[in-house]
């Protein structure tokens, strides 16, 4: 149990800080018209998260412990929106579109209404 919980927070501190000094750079280089860091972030995430599930699992039998500190540690900190894609592309690969739209526009409009009503709590305590 301890080991898992120290990999997963090692794993968390790289891609948190990954997360932190990708946005800043990207800030600096595209600028600010979009969350391009965001973007960037989701992207990368997503990208080794998709990777890692296949090529982890069915090609190179990766041991358990390196998915759960890359996957779940790193990944998890880097961005949750690589898990939200992987899920939805296991949708998509099992033909399922119906739940793959539905977890879509789930995650997006539940998100955008739990961001409006933090925002709206916060200011009533202004």
């Amino acid at each position: 149990m301890l080991s898992k919980v120290l990999l997963l927070g090692i794993g968390g501190f790289i891609g948190s800080n990954l997360r932190y000094w990708i946005s800043n750079w990207s800030m600096d280089y595209f600028g600010t018209y979009l969350p391009y860091g965001t973007l960037m972030v989701n992207t990368i995430g997503s990208f080794i998260l998709g990777f890692l599930m296949i090529y982890g699992t069915e090609v190179a039998n990766l041991d358990p412990r390196m998915r759960l500190f890359i996957g779940t540690g790193m990944m998890g900190a880097l961005t949750t929106f690589s898990t939200f894609s992987v899920e939805t592309f296991g949708y998509m690969r099992q033909s399922n579109y119906l739940l793959a739209f539905l977890n879509i526009g789930l995650n997006v409009a539940v998100t955008l209404c739990a961001v409006w009503l933090g925002f709206i709590i916060a200011k009533s305590l202004i």
